[in-house]
């Protein structure tokens, strides 16, 4: 049996009940419009002021999850500049913050687009704009040439969370990924 997604055996060419999965998106969409209802009802300020705080918690939390913990502020006053909202609260935000802030707004402004290779390199470029990761050089703009774990616990009593394809078959593997999303 496979441990990792990549390793089974009908990687990726998955099947669903799609009875099953049209009842559960029939929901979520039943929320969604009463969500979107109810933002109807805001004045302007209040739907910017909902906007501005929904994408600061999506950028605050997408970056803990990476082990990264940005300032509230920074990220907030980031996005309030981009989209042009007023904030009076404005503050610098240092780099790491803008990187971020452009590649979520990026991702969840321009869901239309096509995602391709070039949108992915450019995100990694935003991310990490000086080829580092804190105090490690990493190669941006291009697909990983290293093997890679995701792991926990303390050195020397590490727990092997995810164990990445390797190198070699990342690139053919993101081709057939893409090509895959294309179609939807």
């Amino acid at each position: 049996m496979a441990k990792y997604i990549y390793q089974s055996e009908s990687w990726p060419n998955f099947t669903w009940d799609e009875q099953e999965i049209q009842v559960i998106l029939g929901k979520v969409r039943h929320l969604q419009g009463k969500l979107l209802g109810q933002m109807s009802a805001l004045g302007f300020s209040d739907k910017e002021e909902t906007i501005l705080t929904t994408l600061t918690l999506d950028v605050l939390k997408s970056s803990e999850i990476e082990g990264e913990e940005l300032n509230y502020e920074q990220v907030r006053s980031s996005i309030a500049r981009r989209l042009g909202i007023e904030y009076a609260g404005l503050v610098y935000s240092d780099r790491n913050v803008e990187g971020v802030v452009e590649m979520m707004l990026d991702a969840t402004q321009n869901f239309n687009k096509a995602l391709d290779e070039e949108c992915l390199f450019g995100w990694h470029a935003a991310l990490f704009p000086s080829g580092r990761s804190g105090m490690y050089k990493i190669d941006t703009c291009c697909y990983r040439t290293g093997e890679m774990q995701v792991v926990s616990e303390p050195m020397g009593k590490e727990k092997i969370h995810y164990q990445a394809p390797s190198p070699g078959v990342v690139k053919n593997e993101m081709d057939v990924f893409l090509n895959w999303l294309a179609v939807f």
